[in-house]
């Protein structure tokens, strides 16, 4: 099997002292999920859109992302060598609950390793050796499309999921919310100190951005369906596993519905869930 050192990437790093709107705009504009953060040129620590995410969702001070040391949401990161393979790589990822390791070259950090490079040598490598059926998660989570968007921001962060499939009242499936939906919203509104809410066609309302987790404010007034993507991504139980992993990479997404036999979702599959049979590969 190959090792971290033939899948690592080269690092984006900024310094500790940056703020948030600074590594907001870092992580947008060069289109990285994660950027290393440097302390007297030596890295000491991680943040990613993740991080960033939560924070924004979930912030009730109002202060402006300017305004927000990076050293608030700024974790340490795990390191590994070099050389170690890629299932132990899976294995320690899914240990830690994370999504990218940092590689070191003599001890010295050289770049860093993710889920999606993961994944993408999975697409390559192991081809006809697992079916979707095997390794997707039979539970996955759903909400009402007409569901406040302030309860489907508390489900994701309290349960830690990353997507959420939408139902009409007949029981259809007719959207998908994701983590990075979220993310993207908040970020749009991130530096504003007020949200201005349309969804009432007769009156505007503006809101503190800490509506988006309140009952009262913006996210009790705007409905999940106006942020869903109608277009739910899917796969077969029994499509080989290695092409979902090429169809994530190529669709740019985390995971996708499984569907039954008969055109029904059964179940979710995701990088994770292929990273887990990764981890027991030798």
């Amino acid at each position: 099997m190959k090792n971290a050192g033939d899948y690592k990437n080269t690092p984006r790093t900024i310094k500790l002292e940056s703020n948030l709107d600074q590594v907001l705009k870092k992580i947008v504009d060069e289109k990285k999920s994660r950027i290393l953060v440097t302390e007297n040129d030596k890295v000491t620590g991680i943040v990613t859109e993740k991080d960033l995410g939560i924070f924004l969702l979930t912030d009730e001070s109002e202060r402006k992302l300017e305004d927000i040391p990076l050293s608030e949401i700024v974790v340490k990161p795990i390191m590994i060598d070099e050389k170690t393979e890629l299932h132990k790589c899976a294995e320690t990822m899914l240990k830690n609950k994370i999504g990218s390791l940092v590689v070191s070259t003599n001890g010295e950090v050289s770049g860093i390793i993710t889920k999606t490079d993961l994944i993408r040598y999975y697409s390559k490598e192991h081809k006809g050796q697992k079916i979707v059926g095997e390794y997707m998660s039979p539970y996955y989570a759903w909400q009402y499309s007409d569901t406040p968007l302030y309860k489907v921001v508390k489900k994701m962060i309290d349960e830690k999921i990353s997507r959420v499939i939408l139902r009409d009242h007949n029981e259809i499936p007719v959207g998908i919310v994701t983590f990075r939906d979220m993310f993207e919203l908040a970020i749009s509104l991130g530096n504003k100190e007020d949200i201005l809410d349309n969804t009432d066609p007769v009156i505007s309302v503006v809101f503190p951005r800490k509506g988006f987790v309140s009952e009262s404010g913006f996210g009790g007034s705007t409905k999940i369906d106006e942020i869903m993507s109608k277009n739910i991504i899917s796969v077969d139980y029994d499509d080989d596993m290695a092409d979902a992993a090429k169809m994530m990479i190529e669709k740019n997404i985390n995971g996708a519905g499984v569907l039954s036999g008969h055109g029904n979702i059964i179940g979710i599959i995701s990088k994770t869930d292929i990273i887990k049979a990764m981890a027991f590969m030798k």
